[in-house]
């Protein structure tokens, strides 16, 4: 198999290191797959045979017609490639395949590293460590607001309550906004380090996108849920009961990673939408499912919480009407934890996708 390393359009194919690369973000392919990608890739926009495929990629085993055409078929998907109006692989009937994009070789990573790399120092600006902080730093950004944007929905529904008004309403929506900006902020931080580390794993990158995401989850939300309750035992002297948790926010974290890797499978790495729907679909339906497991989003810990000190000026209760039901009732939670997951989950995943995209400045 040739060596070296080629780039065509946003992609880096590393023939040496295994590794197909778009705007730095990994691109999955089998070992067979991406060996039929180099092939293809190192032979200058000459046709490759179906021989070749055989005797260079499957190495003698026996195969049918059907195996080649699935391995450039999942090939042309990861691409983001048609084969009615290709960019990369051109169709040659009965004979092959051709690649057709331009392709330049790619100086080595060791000549540009210098001396600091060959100590094991990543000294490239766009190097696993600065995408690791990129993402983290992302979804952290993306929590943030979909955090904001939850705050003023709740402090809004809270700030109309028939005993609030004028400055104590406005009050109910700024303290709101702000509680949930920074818990937006903390856990879109852990589940975005969660995701970001998945890139440090070998192979199955489903598998370390949700065990990432899920672990970033659980952790920023059993240190939020402990803070809140010792919080609130120390300055009132009373525990609120249970609220979000490590729970909660691995089932969420774990969904959101997911659904940021299944989304470029289904509409391809080029097709941005597919990614932010597919992580807010999987965060909903997770958001919806914590309900009914007994755990609780946002709308469930306020609630709680406005039980708890039933004093207080916070309450959620008049949004059950909206779902047909007299207080905030098991609907209502259901329904406003699966926005809860969309929002953030899609917020989140936006946010990763463009730091993944933008080259470091």
């Amino acid at each position: 198999m040739p060596h070296g390393r080629f780039r065509f359009e946003r992609f880096l194919l590393d023939a040496g290191d295994r590794r197909l690369t778009r705007d730095d973000t990994p691109v999955e392919l089998n070992a067979r797959y991406l060996d039929a990608l180099v092939l293809l890739v190192s032979e200058d926009g000459r046709l490759v045979s179906k021989d070749r495929f055989l005797d260079e990629v499957w190495r003698g085993v026996p195969v049918t017609d059907e195996a080649l055409t699935q391995c450039i078929r999942t090939i042309r998907r990861q691409l983001g490639d048609d084969a009615g109006r290709p960019r990369f692989i051109e169709t040659v009937p009965k004979h092959g395949y051709r690649f057709i994009a331009p392709v330049t070789r790619a100086e080595p990573a060791s000549a540009r590293a210098g001396p600091v790399a060959l100590q094991g120092q990543d000294a490239s600006p766009r190097g696993p460590r600065s995408l690791f902080a990129r993402v983290g730093a992302a979804g952290m950004i993306g929590g943030g607001v979909a955090g904001v944007l939850g705050g003023l929905f709740y402090g809004v529904i809270a700030a109309a309550q028939p005993q609030q008004s004028g400055m104590g309403a406005i009050s109910i929506i700024l303290v709101l906004t702000c509680l949930t900006a920074i818990v937006g902020l903390v856990g879109g931080g852990g589940v975005g380090f969660g995701i970001a580390s998945a890139g440090f794993a070998p192979g199955r990158a489903w598998l370390w996108n949700t065990v990432g995401g899920a672990l970033g989850g659980m952790i920023i939300g059993a240190v939020v849920n402990l803070i809140g309750i010792d919080a609130f035992s120390l300055l009132l002297g009373q525990s609120p009961g249970e609220i979000t948790g490590a729970a909660e926010g691995a089932l969420l974290g774990g969904a959101i990673g997911f659904g940021a890797w299944l989304g470029p499978r289904v509409g391809g790495p080029s097709s941005p939408a597919h990614s932010i729907a597919a992580a807010g679909l999987a965060g909903g339906a997770a958001g919806a499912a914590i309900p009914l497991l007994g755990g609780r989003l946002m709308g469930g810990s306020l609630h709680q919480l406005a039980h708890a000190f039933p004093q207080s000026r916070l309450g959620v209760d008049r949004m059950g009407a909206l779902f047909g039901e007299s207080s905030f009732g098991l609907t209502s939670q259901i329904i406003t934890a699966g926005l809860e997951g969309a929002l953030f989950g899609a917020c989140v995943a936006s946010a990763i996708r463009l730091a993944k995209r933008r080259p470091p400045v």
